[in-house]
């Protein structure tokens, strides 16, 4: 059902503060056509004159004409990018987090979006198989590129056994309809042990590098991705968590892909997740090995650059002490917890600063190994209840749903902090983080 845009923030000294916008009015229509998506807001707004339907938070109707700039924009924010909801997906992965999470938590973790729009704006990962023609055409015409496609197979039958769905095995021609256009996308491979590794796997990755040719590549990348298993997933699933030996075993295989396609393509081609090194109890690579970053996303080189911005920014800002001691918990899960070590003891060179790293695992999802976004809040009572924690918690913030202040267990910040008797300090990014290790006040 097509809704009005409902505007969620105006932003200041813009078009539309000058014009008296308030949160919760919403746009209707512009110059006559009703946006579907912040897609064809953004669309029907590049216009340099406007008539815009306005219906405001108290019901009432209004038209507004006006005129601006090609590249003007009217600095308004809306409470959803998706006018006319949500495009669900119609597969049955048993892979999906979706379906591994535990019954009776709030709404928005079970909307399970297969939706082109929302990887276009944001960089989700889609899987093709519930666009009507109409759909195709719209991405055509509107030039939707690139988008961000999960792939994990390209041949037919593997591709459909892996979705649970039949209209998966039209891969390889999807493919060449992004070609056709001279449309691009990222690819995503999970991997799944015993089903779509070893031939399955070089075979996909062959099958992708094979569009990436001539002056704009059909697939610009290919990320691939372990296989991350719940506790609550169905037991039937036939699926196997990847083990250090797997990881082990994987790494060498891509990396030996990867040299083939520097040589042929002139770049990496298809890249490992960082996980794949934590798991396999390997090195992350250098730096120099991941080119510009294009699967950051999927986590490739994310640690990587993490570790570079750190020393980068520590360098600058960490003087040689602090007048008053302070002492912090900095909690990480425990896959990245020789790679942060560096950084931690980096931070304890400042005279008066105790950080202690805190790595855990998550018994909520039942997982050994934990990347730190995947973190709940009762992972935190059982594994920090009882420790000495000093003045309080570092916290990175992308174990928090959507700058939410509720981790995806449900519990919140309050509730945590409050029953660890500590205040918790989420962080987004190195320079807040240091920050907060040095608010007891410094001296250089």
């Amino acid at each position: 059902m097509l809704e009005p845009a409902r505007i969620s923030k105006i932003l200041p000294d813009s078009i539309g503060e000058e014009l008296g916008f308030e949160v919760g009015d919403a746009i209707v229509a512009i110059n006559g056509e009703r946006p579907r998506d912040l897609i064809d807001y953004q669309y029907f707004c590049a216009e340099e004159e406007l008539t815009l339907e306005v219906l405001d938070k108290y019901g009432e109707t209004h038209h507004i004409e006006l005129e601006k700039d090609y590249d003007d924009n009217l600095g308004l924010e809306f409470e959803t990018a998706l006018f006319d909801g949500l495009i669900q997906c119609n597969n049955r992965c048993p892979f999906c987090f979706i379906d591994q999470q535990p019954p009776g938590k709030r709404e928005t973790l079970y909307l399970k979006d297969d939706d082109y729009r929302l990887s276009f704006l944001y960089g989700s990962y889609l899987t093709l198989t519930n666009l009507t023609p109409k759909e195709w055409d719209r991405i055509a015409q509107m030039r939707l590129s690139p988008l961000y496609v999960s792939v994990h197979a390209t041949e037919p039958e593997l591709r459909s056994r892996l979705l649970k769905n039949p209209r998966a095995g039209k891969i390889l021609e999807q493919l060449a309809w992004f070609q056709e256009h001279r449309l691009q996308i990222h690819a995503q491979v999970v991997v799944c042990p015993e089903i779509n590794d070893g031939a399955h796997l070089e075979q996909t990755l062959r099958d992708l590098a094979q569009f990436h040719q001539g002056d704009i590549p059909t697939v610009i990348s290919a990320a691939v991705v372990p296989v991350g298993l719940t506790r609550f997933r169905p037991q039937e699933d036939e699926l196997f968590p990847v083990s250090t030996a797997k990881a082990q075993e994987i790494i060498p295989q891509v990396q030996k892909l990867q040299e083939e396609f520097k040589q042929e393509l002139g770049t990496n081609f298809a890249w490992l997740a960082d996980e794949w090194f934590l798991i396999g109890r390997q090195q992350l690579p250098p730096e120099s090995h991941y080119e510009d970053y294009p699967q950051l996303g999927n986590g490739v080189g994310s640690i990587r650059q993490f570790i570079k911005e750190f020393q980068t920014v520590a360098t600058e800002m960490l003087p040689p002490k602090i007048d008053s001691p302070r002492e912090l918990t900095w909690v990480v899960g425990n896959a990245v917890e020789i790679a942060f070590q560096p950084l931690v003891e980096q931070l304890n060179q400042v005279s008066g600063l105790t950080v202690e790293l805190a790595p855990c695992r998550s018994n909520y999802w039942g997982q050994e190994i934990t990347v730190t976004g995947l973190l709940t809040g009762s992972d935190l009572l059982e594994h920090l209840t009882g420790q000495y924690l000093g003045e309080g918690i570092l916290l990175p913030s992308l174990m928090l749903k959507d700058h939410d202040t509720r981790f995806l267990d449900d519990l919140t910040l309050e509730t945590v902090s409050e029953k660890l008797g500590v205040p918790i300090y989420p962080v987004t990014g190195v320079k807040e983080l240091i920050e907060i290790c040095l608010s007891g006040g410094m001296e250089n």
